[in-house]
């Protein structure tokens, strides 16, 4: 198995996920359109209560990681309608390696959650004044954010066992952990207890590794990026055990 095969059967998977991922484009448009609905409706509060600029800012970090969240639809049920489809078995038959499988799968998901992301804050800056001196430094956090959702949704994937189950995770899930994570309310006009809780959610790094990206401070912002790589590499870790797991087959529900 030579890479540039292995390079071909991958670039033929994110092709083919990607195909199926713009057959079905409601839940991708919902996920792009909702969010500019919603920083345009709720920004007024956020400007009213904190200044325009620290207030426009809040409503872009809101927005960003509250529906990034609920995003993880996206990522949990490209690998649930396999599961639930019976095809995982189908494609370990041919000549592929799991990697390969994985990569096809991840590749046209991340690039819709980044997407999604970019939207919103490019939306920010041409229409909402949002200042972004440091791009380099949002890009980065906007990466990291994104590898650990598209852990956390890969994840979800294999433990749901149907798409009732898996809604309820993500929607509950996701706007629990943006809310814990001051994405919604800064924490600071939360209960004390909120904001003691608040780092066990990965919302909550990647809120303060946006606030650190827009303010310069890369110290912030690196820290901020290391929690959420580890939150992607544990999630990954969980995914491929089960994966693996039940007498070696992908697909067992």
């Amino acid at each position: 198995m030579s890479p540039r095969e292995s390079a071909a059967r991958t670039g033929a998977l994110v092709r083919h996920n990607l195909l199926l991922m713009l057959r079905e484009p409601g839940p991708l448009l919902s996920r792009m359109i909702l969010p500019l609905v919603f920083i345009v409706l709720l920004r007024p509060l956020y400007v009213a209560a904190q200044g325009r600029t620290a207030g426009t800012e809040q409503a872009v970090v809101g927005t960003v990681v509250t529906f990034s969240l609920l995003a993880l639809s996206i990522s949990g049920s490209a690998i649930l309608t396999e599961r639930l489809g019976r095809t995982w078995d189908r494609l370990r038959g041919a000549p592929l390696h799991p990697a390969e499988m994985l990569i096809g799968k991840a590749v046209p998901v991340f690039a819709a959650m980044l997407a999604q992301q970019l939207l919103i804050v490019g939306f920010a800056v041409c229409v909402l004044g949002l200042n972004v001196p440091h791009p380099l430094l949002l890009l980065a956090v906007l990466l990291s954010w994104s590898c650990a959702l598209l852990g956390l949704g890969a994840l979800l994937g294999v433990l749901a066992r149907s798409m009732g189950e898996l809604s309820a995770a993500y929607d509950i899930g996701g706007m629990l952990l943006s809310s814990l994570g001051g994405a919604l309310v800064p924490l600071a006009v939360l209960p004390p207890w909120v904001a003691d809780a608040a780092p066990i959610s990965p919302g909550y790094w990647a809120v303060r590794g946006l606030h650190a990206a827009l303010a310069g401070d890369t110290r912030t912002l690196a820290g901020a990026c290391g929690v959420l790589l580890c939150v992607a590499l544990v999630c990954d870790i969980l995914t491929s055990v089960r994966l693996r797991g039940r007498s070696g087959r992908l697909v067992s529900l």
